[in-house]
Order: structure tokens, then C-alpha cells, then sequence
């Protein structure tokens, strides 16, 4: 049974390692543990700590992830393990991603294994998500070169990844979720520990090769000025206006205490946004309508209650008036 396995993105600098994976470039001496707390120097080589050992795992609809145009109604083996590049304040799974957990160990054969045994159940394949995936790259890249077409690979990130290693896997990679945690550099530096430029960089290369959708928890006056959410819409609707983007309501959690947001505060910066976009969605609350409508002639293509899904859809075309919808992919 594998306990770790040799990290594949790092140098070394004379007696120390450089960690190659993420935009830390974490330099690390003999038994020092990188930021993600999933990596770690062993007689001068870096090993993934966390390779195989899953710390959740769910059927869930692959509406939770949030990905609402990518095969919607579909159900989707979502998988995590420890640790993150990350150690956002208000993190939702502080309890997986900031802290070392053994969890338990799964080969990759037999996490694909149990994926296929699912497809009867509605699974499309596996997610990678609740804590960051891409500091799971090493196992995450072995399922990936021994998965075949009847399983679709998604991965649900923070986009903290350098893009060499995404580049070895981005091919394999069927949908991805990215967590932009903001549109200001400020914010990720202080309430994250991150670079927003780096992010911006990982989604303009994901959407030149798949099917990506956005997600920003809006939190009070950290990232919920008008102006901010107005030129982030602007600059995803440059890369593509038919970029879905989720505006997600914050509660409390981990280090922040903030009271959750404003209902009134998500409505009036989802029709900002969508002044630039086609599509705009409110998540993490009830009652609001988030269902999908053709830009074109306002047709409800997908009707959602909760997680109660009803799809109109035959094709990528509106079936009311004809238009093509771009980046949507039904079953």
C-alpha cells in the first residue's frame, strides 16, 4: 500500500527542494512540509503526502459542484482528500483542507472502479473537490492516464496550479468549477494567501481547451462592491460572455464571523453582472430563480428547484427559437 509517493514538479537548490506545483514555488528543507500541508521533503526528495487517501466521497448531482451547463441532471462521484494552497479565512471545509488527515487509502483502479459501478445510478465520473484538488495532482494524474471515454474526469479548484502541470493533464480534464475568490489582488493576499493574477492566468488557459464555469462567494464589504463585480464581469464576458458565473452567499465559517449576505446584495450584483454576461446564478440560498434561459429569445431551457432538475433540452440549440447555445453541453 502506497503511504506516499515522489511529487513530479520540483528542483532542487543545492540542499533544498523547490516545489514546482503551485505559484508558491515553496522552497523547502529536509522534513519541512510545504504551505498546502501535503508535501513534504524526505531524504532530498519531495513526496505527496496525500496520495490515495480520500477523505469524503459522495454521488452527488453535478449541480452542486456548481456546474449547471455541463450535462445538467447528472449525478457525478465526488472525491477529496487534505490540504489546500490556499487558507482562506472563511473556508466552508476548513476541516479537510487545513488540517493532516489520514483518510482512507484508494487505489486509483479502484476509484475508477467504483465510478463505473455507479453509471447505473445516472454517474457521468469522478469530481475532485471539497478540498484543492490540484495539490492531489500526483494521484490525480494516475486516474486520469487509466481512465477511458465512459468516464468523465471534473475538477472543482481555487486555479493555483502553475501551468506546466496543468498542461499534462488539461487534455483528460472533461469540466472544471473555478473558485474565484475575487477581483482584487488585496483580497487574495490577505484573506487567502494567493495571487489573483495567477488565477486569471489558469482561467484564460482552462478556457481555451474545456468547459469551465465560475463561482465567487460574496461576502460583505471584503468583494461585494458593485465595481468589482462589474469589471470581474467584464473581464470573464472578454474571455467569453457565455462564461457561467455563480455569485455564491457566504455564511460564517472557519476565521470569519461576518453576518451572511445579503439576499437583496446577491440579487442586485447578479443583474450587474449579467449586463455583461449571459448567464449569472445564485447559489448557496432558496427561492431565487436559477434556472437557465436562452440570451436569445428568453426560453426556459433548464428549470431547477434546488436540486430537482428539468432540462427542455434535446441539443445545444434553443428548442424554442433555434439560437445556438455556446459552452453548454447536455448529456
Amino acid at each position: 500500500m502506497i503511504k506516499v509517493k515522489e511529487a513530479m514538479f520540483y528542483t532542487k537548490d543545492n540542499d533544498k527542494i523547490v516545489c514546482k506545483l503551485c505559484p508558491h514555488n515553496c522552497l523547502l528543507s529536509e522534513e519541512q512540509i510545504g504551505f498546502c500541508r501535503s508535501r513534504k521533503v524526505i531524504n532530498n526528495k519531495l513526496y505527496s503526502l496525500n496520495y490515495g487517501k480520500i477523505s469524503a466521497i459522495n454521488l452527488d448531482p453535478i449541480e452542486k459542484k456548481p456546474l449547471y451547463h455541463y450535462k445538467p441532471g447528472s449525478y457525478i462521484l465526488s472525491v477529496g482528500s487534505f490540504g489546500c494552497n490556499f487558507n482562506c479565512h472563511f473556508c466552508q471545509n476548513y476541516s479537510i483542507s487545513q488540517f493532516y488527515l489520514n483518510g482512507s487509502y484508494v487505489m486509483p483502479s479502484e476509484l475508477i472502479e467504483l465510478a463505473l459501478k455507479y453509471k447505473s445510478m445516472g454517474n457521468i465520473g469522478i469530481a475532485f473537490t471539497y478540498n484543492e484538488p490540484s495539490i492531489f495532482y500526483e494521484y490525480i494524474y494516475d486516474v486520469v492516464e487509466h481512465i477511458n471515454e465512459d468516464l468523465d474526469i471534473v475538477l472543482v479548484t481555487n486555479g493555483f496550479i502553475n501551468i506546466e502541470p496543468l498542461e499534462k493533464i488539461i487534455k483528460k480534464i472533461k469540466a472544471v468549477n473555478i473558485d474565484l475568490k475575487a477581483f482584487n489582488n488585496k483580497f487574495y493576499k490577505e484573506i487567502c494567501h494567493g495571487n489573483l493574477q495567477k488565477v486569471l492566468e489558469t482561467i484564460k488557459f482552462m478556457c481555451k481547451f474545456i468547459h469551465v464555469e465560475i463561482t465567487t462567494l460574496i461576502i460583505p464589504n471584503l468583494n461585494d462592491s458593485k465595481d468589482e463585480i462589474n469589471d470581474l464581469a467584464l473581464w470573464l464576458s472578454k474571455i467569453d460572455k457565455n462564461i457561467p458565473l455563480h455569485l455564491t452567499r457566504y455564511f460564517p465559517a472557519f476565521k470569519l464571523e461576518k453576518e451572511p449576505t445579503p439576499i437583496n446584495t446577491l440579487i442586485e450584483l447578479k443583474n450587474i453582472a449579467k449586463q455583461h454576461l449571459n448567464y449569472v446564478y445564485i447559489g448557496n440560498t432558496v427561492a431565487l430563480d436559477n434556472n437557465t434561459y436562452c440570451p436569445n429569445c428568453k426560453g426556459k431551457l433548464i428549470e431547477r428547484m434546488g436540486f430537482n432538475v428539468k432540462s427542455f433540452l434535446t441539443s445545444n440549440k434553443c428548442p424554442f427559437c433555434g439560437y445556438e447555445l455556446k459552452r453548454f453541453l447536455t448529456k
